[in-house]
């Protein structure tokens, strides 16, 4: 199966052809394409990071090859990392999610329109690129809704689970649970579906009570504000990590990654990998249950429009949404941040996402 990687140069593009090749991901039978723009910077540094690729892995390597139109994009998976990315400010505020739609919506318009009148029709789409939601709503308009998938819900919930592992002493793999909701402050850490392995129901729920502590996701987004502006007061980044440190996991999984970014360093190893792990299960033909930002039909909460949730994703996209009836606080906060997101798209779409 070939894989195409929309943006291929840029920070996250980059990374994802790299960890692709390096962890042999793709067969030296199949197609790795690297796909810039003709009219920008890319169209040249396509050309370099394929030569690049080729010098590094030429024993392992899959097929390379470069396009830069996108009715030229052909591939059974493809990434969409293209588009603008926010970056750090010295103030603390990033670009904010409207300003990144309003650079990003065509980039999602042009490739969705290209796959739909030049693509197979078979293709299963990964949306990288931000606002994750958006891109996801003009994809499946396109392309149909069960062939995309947005993957900042997935990157959430591994770093939930993270932080999670963290806390308890064990490794990330003991632990399971999702996060749903919006990628970034939006967020909806699902505490109610974490699980950890070796600890039977009445220990997990001892365990979870002591790390959440008496708090609600009614009073999560304060948090966030609040855990923002402290950071921003500190000056000393080793001072303000530690201070991270210091909080619930599930406030870490948003104050980590914004801290980091406004460091200088950016999260494109972090992302690039949640990636791969979607793209090798669609290539492998496994079925596994992740979290992604995919376009609901009444699923959740009986309401249509993007939102990331639990679903069951394999070679031909997501099938089924796997979410029991969550905890009140979670159907709330859920409920608030699908309006934001139907809100967000409507201005940008012209109809219900």
């Amino acid at each position: 199966m070939d894989v195409a990687v929309l943006g291929a140069t840029g920070d996250v593009g980059r990374q994802i052809c790299t960890q692709l090749v390096e962890r042999r991901i793709l067969p030296t039978s199949s197609r790795l394409q690297l796909v810039g723009r003709s009219d920008g910077a890319s169209g040249r540094a396509v050309h370099g990071l394929r030569a690049d690729l080729i010098d590094a892995y030429d024993e392992h390597a899959p097929l390379l090859d470069v396009a830069l139109d996108p009715s030229d994009v052909v591939a059974d998976v493809v990434v969409v990392a293209a588009g603008r990315t926010a970056p750090p400010s010295p103030d603390g505020v990033p670009m904010s999610r409207a300003d990144l739609a309003a650079h990003n919506v065509g980039v999602f318009t042009a490739y969705a329109d290209a796959l739909a009148r030049h693509g197979s029709g078979q293709e299963v789409v990964v949306v990288v690129s931000n606002p994750v939601e958006l891109g996801v709503a003009v994809m499946a308009a396109a392309l149909g809704r069960h062939r995309v998938i947005g993957m900042g819900a997935w990157l959430d919930t591994l770093r939930f689970r993270r932080e999670i592992a963290v806390s308890l002493g064990v490794r990330r793999h003991r632990v399971g649970g999702f996060v749903a909701g919006q990628h970034g402050d939006d967020l909806v850490p699902l505490w109610s579906t974490v699980r950890i392995s070796g600890l039977d129901v009445a220990e997990r729920r001892r365990a979870v009570a002591r790390l959440r502590g008496a708090r609600s996701l009614d009073g999560f987004g304060a948090e966030i504000a609040s855990a923002k502006e402290q950071l921003a007061a500190t000056r000393d980044l080793g001072r303000a990590f530690a201070l991270i440190d210091s909080w619930p996991p599930d406030l870490r999984v948003v104050a980590r990654p914004w801290m980091t970014h406004q460091s200088g360093a950016k999260t494109a190893a972090g992302t690039a990998s949640a990636t791969i792990d979607l793209v090798d299960t669609i290539l492998d033909g496994r079925e596994i249950v992740v979290a992604g930002q995919v376009a609901l039909a009444g699923e959740v909460l009986d309401r249509p429009g993007v939102l990331g949730v639990p679903v069951v994703v394999g070679q031909e996209g997501w099938t089924r949404v796997l979410l029991d009836e969550p905890a009140p606080d979670e159907a709330r906060r859920l409920t608030a941040v699908a309006e934001r997101i139907d809100a967000a798209n409507l201005s940008w779409l012209g109809v219900g996402a």
